[in-house]
């Protein structure tokens, strides 16, 4: 990062912060509402100890999981469990859902690809289901903790979402917590795409937590699970926290492969965390922090009769993400706010094997760099109803090729080529939530665009989503 750009970004993580800051000094904590079953019911809590609203942690349950699921009671080791207690948790969503996109290339003819293309709108509706989460975690012994999480897409194709052990409290310090596996980054509260609220296609991810250069090559996304290790501590109330990971260069990927399925670079990744609450008297708990992540992916690697051989990836080149937020709430409403700017490197950013040298290069490529805000809101009228809603953007400052040239994609790049900008909005209702089972009625749309992405005109690319669906765990 050049010292200009370094002054910049940390102008503008300041005054995130700071006005986040000015502005929270009106702003209130909402009380609690409901959990998973499965650690209810070891503990004999009821879910709304640990959870806002399903599944959104509150201040307790943050502290809860940071002390490794652990309340520091008999009930904390699993030796004095009744045996017929076992901690698992299933959650699936039957649902209907409508998809449509308004510019995607057909045949003219169907079913005839020799006919030529032409851009139209296309919908799909009908009933369907959501993939499957099999979640076990806990602890082992005491301060030895743990999570399992099978997961199956909609077809029921299985992967791990989740595998790691922490030790928990090494030396009597909570300050040093050693987590080694597959897990979630530690990303800002409540802005965790793991226990958000949406669910429907075209907006219900985070678009800024997986937004690259259009026609780049690099795939990391903030919001995957990552291979790795972790070292994490926080203060009793868990007001101050921090995290340092060092993680294999391919988003979280087994068999040495990144998320586009090429061999992974034998490199690391590193990431950092810090967030800091702030306890305003009668107004409640308000919370900041700032994340870096600074990473390489392979360019190219060893092939064996044209094939690519796993785990051979080279030419790494780098890239980094920054980000600045604020949660900060207002009686039953909470806002959550994170900045966040990107720089992907410019043989990633124009797909360029960096084995070729400079000359490979297109010509007038640099490093490609954007800035994205997010702003997601919830609003908890009682228990059993909760509204939520989001808008996030993420936009191109500077292209890694000159405007008016072509890209790896065949697009003609433009100042605001790949820009995305997406929102959602809907509403839980819990009939029932307790500790042996959860439901929620949910209702959503959404909406993304992305400039300039049409397939054929270049025009913009247009996304939208319905999403009902009766959301259960058990």
């Amino acid at each position: 990062m050049t010292t200009s750009l370094r002054k910049k970004v940390t102008a503008l993580m300041t005054s995130v912060l700071t006005g986040a800051a000015i502005f929270a000094l009106s702003f209130a904590r909402p009380e609690p509402a409901h959990a998973i079953p499965a650690l209810a019911r070891k503990y004999g809590l009821p879910c709304s100890a640990c959870h806002e609203a399903w599944p959104k942690l509150n201040t307790f349950g943050i502290a809860f999981r940071d002390n490794g699921y652990q309340l520091g009671n008999e009930r904390d080791s699993p030796i004095w469990q009744n045996n017929a207690y076992f901690p698992i948790t299933f959650r699936m969503t039957p649902n209907w859902h409508l998809e449509k996109t308004n510019r995607v290339a057909v045949d003219i003819v169907p079913g005839n690809g020799s006919s030529g293309l032409i851009e139209t709108s296309t919908t799909s509706n009908g009933f369907d289901l959501s993939g499957l989460d099999i979640l076990t975690l806990g602890t082992l012994y005491k301060n030895i903790s743990f999570a399992l999480v099978p997961s199956a897409d909609e077809t029921g194709a299985f992967h791990f979402e989740s595998v790691w052990v922490r030790v928990d409290n090494i030396l009597g310090s909570r300050w040093a917590n050693v987590k080694f596996g597959k897990h979630e980054l530690d990303v800002p509260e409540p802005l965790s795409e793991k226990r958000g609220y949406s669910l429907s296609a075209s907006s219900g991810g985070y678009i800024l937590y997986h937004y690259d250069p259009y026609g780049g090559t690099n795939e990391f996304g903030l919001g995957d699970n990552q291979l790795g290790v972790e070292l994490s501590g926080h203060s009793r109330n868990s007001f101050t926290r921090y995290a340092v990971d060092v993680l294999s260069s391919n988003s979280g990927n087994v068999d040495f492969v990144d998320n586009n399925g090429n061999p992974a670079a034998n490199s690391y990744d590193v990431y950092l965390h810090f967030s800091q609450g702030v306890m305003i008297p009668k107004l409640g708990l308000q919370r900041f922090g700032a994340l870096y992540y600074n990473g390489r992916r392979a360019t190219y690697s060893m092939t064996s009769g044209g094939v690519p051989i796993a785990g051979t990836g080279d030419g790494t080149a780098p890239f980094y993400r920054v980000g600045a937020y604020a949660s900060i709430y207002l009686g039953k409403l909470n806002y959550a706010g994170l900045f966040y700017h990107g720089n992907d490197n410019k043989y990633l950013a124009t797909a360029t094997p960096m084995n070729l040298g400079p000359a490979g290069l297109p010509t007038g490529a640099q490093d490609a760099t954007w800035n994205g805000l997010l702003n997601e809101f919830d609003w908890t009228q009682n228990p059993q109803f909760v509204i939520f809603g989001r808008y996030e953007f993420a936009h191109m400052s500077q292209q890694a090729l000159p405007i008016g040239s072509l890209n790896a994609l065949g697009a003609t790049v433009t100042s605001q080529l790949g820009d995305t900008d997406g929102w959602a909005i809907g509403y839980r209702w819990y009939p029932i939530m307790f500790s042996r089972a959860g439901l929620a009625w949910h209702n959503e749309y959404s909406r993304s665009r992305i400039k300039n992405a049409a397939p054929l005109s270049g025009q913009d690319l247009l996304n939208q989503s319905v999403f009902v669906g009766l959301d259960f765990d058990f």
